[in-house]
């Protein structure tokens, strides 16, 4: 075994564990396996553990190094496990001498945390690589860290502070990734509609987005990750209208219905900015499929405030939805806010999903019948430009662009005809 990255969480997590392997390559480490934490919830740390466990008892010759946004803000729980070897913050771990230092640290010498204050970082650096092993699509980090305070948000705590990628920089990127074989890149960052607001002139994300099809004329499928609605500028919206290389699919950053919930998270959107700017998106984009992340049993949240959330599903005509059970994170302040019983939380989410599950079918019932353009990715999956997964009946090669006819459905996935 040479190196070994167990990534949890984020798009822009799998961007930085591709990173994180090449520097642990290029630096001859061996028998290392490299876990890239994730801190959105107390589940996720929980998971993190239970998966370095899992290694210790099956790899017990490997070196077992901890890095991401949960070793970030906890280094110490993790430095506290007799499994782990050592603990790397989100700044040293994009490093490549942080894993030249590592080929000569000898286990069980020197102190096992390596974690600097995120919030002095000041620039990102893009991480070239010429491709992401075990992924058709690409992902391409244009931002890291946010600028915003949600009070159940411990993540800026991880990431630090909001900053950007140069323009020119994606733009190189994204070109080496398309003369490689990507034919689909996603950018990915924190909070990438805050993108280019430390950069001369502060271009926004929709100029970015312009200036990678302008530039890469053979890229076939540009996507976006998660983004804030009420930060879209009006670059964002005119190529959302007219460029079809932008993949018609834009997973929001919600959590809430309600207007008081988000005034509570400190969210800077109310219920109905996010229902017009899923219509204003629709009216421009009629095939536009929007995802979301919703978050329920926020504290202090009432069931009518929670009737909201549910109902926003269906106003803002959403069809992928990640749903999180509120889970507290020490030192943030919905933490110190009325909480709602365990158990009311884990039956709202189960109501959240549901709809959702609803939701989603009506998707795929409305696709049948339809032609699309399928990218293949693995064991006979690959997704719409709408981002719906489609199952094949017989193996298909990996990283074609095949158009389907949808045939049916099975509930979850669409059926290729």
């Amino acid at each position: 075994m040479t190196v070994e990255v167990v990534t949890f969480g984020c798009r822009l997590n799998i961007a930085e564990s591709e990173a994180m392997q090449r520097h642990a390559e290029e630096a001859g480490l061996a028998d290392l396996v490299i876990v890239n934490t994730c801190a959105v919830t107390q589940e996720a740390s929980r998971q993190a553990r239970q998966a370095i466990r899992r290694i210790a008892r099956e790899k017990p010759q490997s070196r077992i190094v901890v890095t991401g946004c949960g070793a970030q803000v906890e280094p110490d729980s993790f430095a506290a496990m007799a499994e782990v070897a050592q603990v790397i913050g989100n700044d040293e771990k994009m490093k490549a001498g942080t894993f030249h230092a590592l080929r000569d640290l000898h286990v069980g010498t020197g102190d096992k945390i390596h974690v600097t204050d995120i919030m002095a970082v000041k620039e990102t650096a893009l991480h070239l690589v010429d491709g992401l092993r075990g992924h058709t699509r690409a992902f391409v980090q244009v931002q890291n860290g946010c600028d915003h305070r949600c009070t159940f948000c411990i993540i800026p705590y991880g990431r630090g502070n909001s900053r950007s990628v140069p323009m020119g920089a994606v733009v190189d990127q994204v070109r080496m990734l398309v003369e490689n074989g990507s034919r689909e890149v996603v950018l990915t960052g924190v909070d990438i509609t805050s993108y280019g607001r430390d950069l001369p002139g502060e271009p926004a994300l929709g100029k970015l987005v312009k200036a990678l099809l302008r530039h890469v004329p053979d890229l076939e499928r540009l996507r976006l990750s998660s983004i804030d609605s009420v930060e879209a500028d009006d670059d964002l919206l005119d190529v959302i209208a007219t460029e079809t290389r932008l993949m018609p699919h834009l997973h929001l950053s919600l959590q809430a219905g309600d207007d008081m919930v988000l005034k509570r998270m400190k969210r800077r959107h109310s219920r109905a900015d996010a229902i017009a700017f899923c219509d204003t998106v629709r009216a421009l984009r009629p095939d536009m499929v929007f995802g979301a992340d919703l978050i329920a049993g926020f504290p202090t949240e009432s069931e009518a405030m929670f009737a909201r959330s549910l109902d926003i599903v269906d106003e803002c005509g959403l069809t992928h939805l990640h749903v999180f059970p509120f889970s507290p994170r020490p030192g943030t302040p919905a933490a110190r806010m009325p909480a709602v019983p365990r158990a009311v939380v884990k039956e709202r989410a189960g109501r959240l999903r549901a709809r959702g599950a609803e939701a989603l079918i009506a998707h795929l019932d409305r696709e049948v019948g339809q032609q699309r353009e399928v990218l293949i990715e693995l064991n006979q999956l690959g997704r719409t430009q709408a981002f719906t997964p489609v199952r094949f009946s017989a193996p298909v090669p990996r990283g074609e662009i095949r158009q389907v006819t949808i045939a049916g459905h099975d509930g979850r996935v669409l059926l290729a005809g």
